[in-house]
């Protein structure tokens, strides 16, 4: 089989590119920056959301496109046709944020917020979770079904470790640094569960070349849920035995820390929701309670992770507002660049 992942270089995706080059299949990796290819993935350099670049690409026919790509409306309605076209089976990455709150187990029958939120000002944003059920929507009403719906929930991985709504750049350099790591009060009380990107990754392998698949769509989750305090102690647990010490966390109700959190619509359509999942339709598939827990899980990321620690950028400003909050400082030496430090001390002593 030919594969193309369309921005298949994250958490799922270098999982998933060594699943089917393993058994065989051939691959190519759409990457905005220069990989070496090998004999069974090839990597093609440039921006999918390009459109001349994916035009390019589309000129071959593809067994099975599989999409990591995160689209405007606009940008999903001028490629879907295309896309749809040029392979037997498009595998589009939705998300389980798009279902609303549930005392049940979610399945995937379960309503999404979409079409029942009330809140007006919400439903005129393009929010991920409003704007990825608005594309399936786009993809169900065209006149194909060679289509596959993957709905992944939080996903973690080596390099992706999150608390919450935060990404390991706002909250896991600062612990490493001996800073105090902020989160809500509201949220460590609500369950979550996290499932690890091999994981998910190979569920997708499942789908891929099954003609039963299309025209469906499926939820990729853990088969257990925990309270976000619960994962949050697993985290301290291991800086605490990396580090030497436990790092200190400042708990702020909903209020204060939706001021300086960007996420604003992610915690309260999401984050505050009670998440489980019924993973029996998958399970026609493959046996969800294989997944690694989620406490082991992040604790062996965790780990990983801090044997090389690498981060992407740091918000210098976000920074600068924790370091007020919590009455501490960051070193000016370790920033980069004086556009980042004049930033820095403008929000954390002046503003």
């Amino acid at each position: 089989m030919r594969i193309l992942l369309l921005g298949g270089t994250g958490a799922m995706g270098i999982h998933l590119s060594k699943i089917i080059s393993d058994r065989g299949d051939n691959i190519v990796i759409t990457s905005r920056s220069s990989k070496e290819s090998t004999k069974q993935i090839e990597y093609r350099e440039g921006d999918a959301k390009d459109l001349d670049f994916l035009n390019n690409i589309l000129e071959e026919k593809w067994d099975t496109i599989v999409d990591f790509m995160v689209y405007s409306q606009v940008d999903f309605k001028e490629r879907i046709e295309k896309l749809l076209s040029r392979t037997s089976q498009y595998i589009f990455l939705s998300s389980s944020r798009v279902y609303d709150n549930s005392k049940e187990f979610i399945t995937e029958d379960t309503t999404k917020l979409v079409d029942t939120t009330t809140d007006k000002e919400y439903l005129q944003t393009d929010e991920y979770a409003l704007s990825k059920a608005r594309q399936e929507d786009i993809l169900k009403s065209s006149n194909k079904q060679n289509w596959t719906i993957i709905r992944p929930y939080i996903t973690y991985s080596e390099i992706r470790l999150q608390l919450g709504t935060l990404e390991k750049e706002n909250w896991l350099y600062r612990a490493i640094h001996g800073r105090t790591i902020i989160f809500s009060e509201d949220i460590k009380n609500h369950f979550t569960t996290l499932t690890y990107g091999l994981d998910v990754s190979t569920a997708m392998s499942k789908f891929i070349g099954n003609s039963s698949c299309l025209g469906e769509s499926y939820h990729i989750t853990n088969d257990t849920s925990y309270k976000w305090d619960d994962l949050l102690n697993v985290y301290l647990d291991v800086l605490e035995e990396k580090l030497g010490s436990r790092p200190k966390v400042l708990y702020q109700n909903l209020s204060d820390y939706s001021s300086w959190n960007p996420g604003k619509y992610q915690i309260i359509y999401d984050r505050l929701f009670d998440r489980k999942f019924d993973n029996t339709k998958i399970n026609q598939f493959m046996d969800t309670s294989d997944f690694i827990d989620a406490r082991k899980g992040i604790e062996q990321c965790l780990k990983s992770f801090l044997e090389n620690p690498k981060f992407s950028a740091i918000s210098w400003r976000q920074e600068a507002i924790k370091d007020k909050i919590t009455k501490e400082a960051t070193p000016l030496s370790e920033l980069t660049g004086l556009k980042s430090k004049i930033k820095y001390v403008l929000f954390r002593y002046i503003f």
